[in-house]
C-alpha cells in the first residue's frame, strides 16, 4: 500500500453509489482511471492484504491521491470512464488508437434503413450515432431498438432474398418491408422515431406516439392504438437518464452544499457534447456569509483568475435554490471578452447536468466532513469544551419522527474519533403509546437501546438528546440509578428560528446552557451528529409510512384529477406501469411535478 495515500481512511468515508475513480501518482498525473457499479466496493478491492496480479500491485504502490465522481447508474459511469481514458491517456489503463477503435451503430441510406454494428472508416452512406464503449454496448442497444422500433436489422442480402415473412416479424419485431408486408409511409414512421429516440429526443417519441395513439382511438383502430400503447410502455421501461453525455459543446455547471461549517462548491466541466471532468472546491468562508455571497466571490475568482489559463464558456449553469446577481454574467462577460450567461432555472439536458453536480457536491462535503483529520480535530475542541479528562471514545444521539403521531420511528446514531459507525445504527419502531407524544417515545427507546447494554459493554461517553429540556427528562429519569455507569447526557434544542448555529445545549442535572459560538468546532461535530440522527430517523419513519400506502390508487391521490389521471395513463400506457415507474419517469410526464411525482410514487408503495 502506498505510503502517501491513506487508502483506509479514503475507503471508510466512501459512497456506496455508482461512479468513476482515478488514481493520481507523486506527480499529479492520472494513472489510472476505472468506473464502479459501487465505488467502495470496487475501490476497496485495489487494498486487499493479498492481491494476485502484479499489476494491480506495482499500480497501488504509486498511487499518491484518488478522486471520485459519482454519476447515476452504471451505464453513465462505463460512457465517462472513457471520456476520462481518451482525456487523460493513463499509462495503467488500455488505449485504443483513436476514434476509428470506437463502434458505432449505423442507419443506413436505403429505401428501407437497417440499422446495424459499424466499427472502422465510414465509407457507407447513412448516419452514424456514438461512439460508444464498446461493442457489448452497441449489441445491447441494438436488442432494445428492435424490441422498440420494428426496423430491420438483417444483411442487405437476406432481405433481397426474402419471399415470405421471417420470424422476426412474427415476434413483432419487424415490419417486414422485404415483402412489402407494411407500407413505405409507415416504415418511415418508425425510421424517424427510432432517429429521434438515438439522438436523445426521448420525450419527442413518446409524445408523438401518445398523439398516434389518441388518434388510432378516436378513429375506433384498437388494434393500431394498442401496438403504440405497448410501445410507449416499453419505451419508459428503457428511458435511462444520461447525464454524462448530450447536445450541449461547451458549458460548466456549478453545485453548491453547505454543512456544519464546511463549503462545498463542485465543477462540471462540459466540453465537446461530454463531461470531460469535475473537482471539488472547498472555500475558506467567514461565519454569517450567505450562500449568494460565497458563490458570487467564486465565480468572480474562479473565472477572473488570468493566470490559470482557464477558458470561460458561454453558458454556466448555477445551483438552482441560490439567487444570484444579473449583472455578474455582464461584469463576467466584459472581463473576458464574451458573452456569458448564468443559469438556474433550467431543463432538459441542463437539468440533469445540474442535478448531477449537486450530486456530487452533496457527495465531496460529506466525504470531507468526514475526514479523520476533522473528526480528530473536532473531538479533540468538544473534548476542551466539556472539560473531560480523557478521549471521547464513543458518541451516540437519538431522534423520534413521525407523522402526526403516526409510524413513530426512534433513531440512534454512532459516532467515534472516525466519524459515522453506521454499523451500530439502530432504528426502533414505537408502539403502545399515545400518538404523537415524544417524551414517552424517546423514554421507550431509550429502554429499547440501554436495558441490556451493561452486558455488551458498548455504553457512548456522551448521549446527545435531539430535543429540549422535556426529552432531556427521559434520559435523566432512565439513567438516574446507573451512577457513574451512566453517559455523559446533552440536550440539543433548536433555536427559536431553528437556523443552524442557534442551537442551545443542555447539560443533564443543573440544565445548564453551553455557549458555543456559530463557527466553533464542537459545535459543527455536534450538528453533524444530529443532523445525522434526523436524517436516519427520518428515513426509517418514510420506510415505515409508505408500507402503509401500498394500497392506495392513482384516483385516490390528492392533487390528481381526471385529466392528469389520463395524461399520466397515456404517456406511461396504463396503471400497472405506472405503479411501477420510478420517481424521475413520473416527473417527465408534462405537467407532473417532481413534488407530485415522489406523491405518486410513494402511494404505491
Amino acid at each position: 500500500m502506498s505510503n502517501q495515500f491513506d487508502a483506509e481512511n479514503f475507503l471508510r468515508h466512501l459512497t456506496h453509489q455508482p461512479g468513476v475513480y482515478r488514481m493520481y501518482d507523486e506527480s499529479g498525473d492520472v494513472i489510472y482511471v476505472g468506473k464502479a457499479k459501487d465505488l467502495r466496493k470496487r475501490v476497496s478491492s485495489y487494498f486487499r492484504e493479498k492481491v494476485d496480479r502484479v499489476k494491480t500491485q506495482v499500480l497501488v504502490k504509486q498511487i499518491a491521491d484518488m478522486d471520485v465522481t459519482v454519476t447515476n447508474t452504471e451505464a453513465e459511469a462505463l460512457i465517462l470512464e472513457n471520456t476520462y481514458i481518451k482525456k487523460y491517456r493513463p499509462r495503467y489503463n488500455v488505449l485504443l488508437r483513436d476514434d476509428k477503435s470506437y463502434p458505432y451503430i449505423i442507419m443506413t441510406d436505403h429505401t428501407h434503413p437497417r440499422l446495424g454494428f459499424h466499427r472502422g472508416a465510414r465509407r457507407q452512406k447513412g448516419e452514424y450515432f456514438g461512439p460508444f464503449p464498446n461493442g457489448a454496448a452497441v449489441r445491447e442497444s441494438l436488442r432494445l431498438m428492435q424490441k422498440l422500433f420494428p426496423i430491420r436489422q438483417c444483411e442487405d442480402a437476406y432481405y433481397r432474398a426474402r419471399s415470405r415473412p421471417c420470424l422476426q416479424y412474427q415476434l413483432k419485431r419487424c415490419l417486414a418491408p422485404c415483402v412489402n408486408v407494411c407500407t413505405d409511409e409507415e416504415y418511415d414512421e418508425q425510421v424517424q422515431l427510432a432517429r429521434q429516440f438515438l439522438n436523445g429526443k426521448n420525450q419527442q417519441v413518446i409524445d408523438q406516439l401518445v398523439t398516434r395513439m389518441e388518434n388510432a382511438s378516436e378513429s375506433l383502430d384498437f388494434e393500431r392504438a394498442a401496438r403504440y400503447r405497448d410501445q410507449i410502455a416499453m419505451l419508459r421501461r428503457a428511458q435511462e437518464r444520461n447525464s454524462v453525455t448530450g447536445a450541449q459543446e461547451e458549458l460548466d455547471v456549478i453545485g453548491f452544499a453547505r454543512g456544519n461549517g464546511v463549503t462545498t462548491v463542485q465543477m462540471l466541466f462540459i466540453r465537446d457534447n461530454h463531461l470531460q471532468g469535475s473537482r471539488s472546491y472547498f472555500p475558506k468562508v467567514p461565519a454569517d456569509t450567505s450562500d449568494e455571497e460565497v458563490l458570487q466571490a467564486f465565480l468572480l475568482q474562479f473565472y477572473l483568475n488570468q493566470s490559470s489559463g482557464r477558458k470561460t464558456p458561454a453558458e454556466i449553469v448555477l445551483p438552482d435554490e441560490i439567487k444570484h446577481d444579473p449583472v455578474l454574467g455582464e461584469v463576467l462577460g466584459e472581463a473576458v471578452g464574451r458573452k456569458v450567461r448564468l443559469l438556474h432555472n433550467v431543463r432538459g439536458e441542463r437539468k440533469q447536468y445540474q442535478q448531477l453536480a449537486q450530486k456530487n457536491a452533496i457527495n465531496a462535503l460529506e466525504g470531507k466532513l468526514n475526514q479523520q483529520s476533522t473528526m480528530n480535530r473536532r473531538t479533540s475542541a468538544l473534548q476542551q469544551v466539556l472539560e473531560l479528562g480523557v478521549p471521547i471514545q464513543r458518541m451516540e444521539c437519538f431522534d423520534i419522527s413521525h407523522t402526526m403521531g403516526q409510524q413513530t420511528v426512534a433513531s440512534c446514531v454512532v459516532f467515534d474519533q472516525n466519524g459515522p459507525k453506521k454499523s451500530d445504527y439502530r432504528r426502533y419502531n414505537i408502539t403502545g403509546i399515545t400518538p404523537g407524544d415524544d417524551y414517552a417515545a424517546m423514554a421507550k427507546a431509550l429502554a429499547k437501546r440501554y436495558d441490556n447494554a451493561k452486558d455488551a459493554g458498548n455504553i457512548p461517553d456522551i448521549l446527545f438528546i435531539d430535543g429540549g429540556k422535556g426529552q432531556l427528562a427521559q434520559a435523566e429519569n432512565y439513567f438516574a440509578d446507573w451512577g457513574k455507569d451512566a453517559p455523559m447526557l446533552i440536550g440539543v434544542a433548536k433555536g427559536e428560528s431553528r437556523k443552524p448555529g442557534l442551537e442551545t445545549l443542555i447539560m443533564a442535572g443543573s440544565h445548564e446552557t453551553i455557549p458555543l459560538s456559530k463557527d466553533a468546532s464542537a459545535l459543527h461535530l455536534i450538528q453533524h451528529i444530529r443532523d445525522e440522527s434526523h436524517r436516519f430517523a427520518i428515513t426509517g419513519h418514510r420506510q415505515k409510512r409508505n408500507k402503509v400506502k401500498r394500497t392506495s390508487s392513482l384516483e385516490e391521490i390528492e392533487g390528481i384529477g381526471a385529466k392528469r389521471r389520463q395524461k399520466i395513463l397515456k404517456n406511461l400506457g396504463g396503471l400497472q406501469e405506472v405503479k411501477n415507474a420510478s420517481i424521475d419517469q413520473l416527473a417527465n410526464v408534462p405537467g407532473i411535478s417532481r413534488a407530485l411525482a415522489e406523491k405518486i410514487y410513494y402511494s404505491f408503495r
